[in-house]
């Protein structure tokens, strides 16, 4: 049986003085939750401060993006040597903000996933569809699109080594989720996708789902057989919130 990952995606948020209580708490809460694996993608300035709260605690830490690229001329990324100095276990790629504010194609997130992978960080690998791809009834040729990408690029076996995280870009911050249906389908469908190439990774590949994932749909969402747990977005600046859906995860 897959564990379950509560991941944060704490975004451009956050404040030293806040950022204390909210990680403080999640550690605590943490503690409690034994059967679930958590963790938040935090900020790059803030990183020193998640490790040097959070570590020791069940709690892991992670970034929003790295790049691709292991040093160099090249202002404003981060490297994966430098996560790894920050003790860094997860770092997001791929997230539908980066593909579309920062123009990011499926070959050049197919490359940082690959990086990461290198460095000994799981990446977390977003993948999702526009509304516009919706209606048009292309959810799934736009992911498996996606996926297709990172696995030219890394080959199955080494995906077993990520975390992939299915985000429907029209419910990302929007307060609408998709339906239990709509969220098995994509999976399920991912998740076939993988295992026609190796039945072992697909089995074992833990799926997240993304898209206004809330305390009051996070139990409904978790008790789904292919969702393996939630990429949260605004809902992990709010430890109790953070927590529920944690609770909601462990009792699915």
């Amino acid at each position: 049986m897959r564990n379950k990952l509560i991941a944060g995606n704490w975004k451009m948020q956050g404040s030293l003085a806040e950022n204390s209580a909210l990680l403080q708490s999640v550690s605590a809460g943490a503690a409690i939750l034994p059967t679930v694996s958590m963790a938040v993608m935090v900020p790059f300035p803030y990183l020193a401060q998640a490790q040097s709260i959070l570590t020791g605690s069940r709690c892991a830490w992670g970034a929003q993006d790295v790049s691709e690229e292991p040093s160099g001329a090249f202002t404003g990324e981060v490297s994966v040597a430098m996560l790894l100095d920050m003790v860094c276990l997860y770092t997001i790629v791929g997230h539908s903000e980066r593909r579309a504010r920062h123009a990011e194609t499926d070959a050049r997130v197919a490359a940082k996933a690959r990086a990461a992978i290198e460095g000994s960080i799981i990446p977390i690998i977003c993948v999702g569809e526009t509304l516009a791809e919706r209606e048009a009834g292309h959810t799934l040729a736009v992911v498996h699109r996606q996926l297709d990408a990172v696995l030219a690029c890394l080959g199955v076996h080494r995906l077993a080594q990520a975390v992939l995280a299915y985000e429907p870009v029209w419910a990302i911050g929007t307060g609408r989720s998709a339906t239990p249906e709509q969220a098995q389908e994509v999976h399920a469908a991912l998740r076939l996708r993988i295992s026609n190439a190796d039945w072992v990774v697909g089995a074992g590949l833990q799926i997240l789902y993304g898209g206004s994932v809330k305390p009051s749909n996070a139990l409904e969402l978790m008790g789904l057989p292919d969702v393996d747990g939630a990429l949260v977005g605004g809902a992990s600046l709010v430890a109790d919130d953070f927590m529920a859906i944690g609770r909601a995860a462990a009792t699915a």
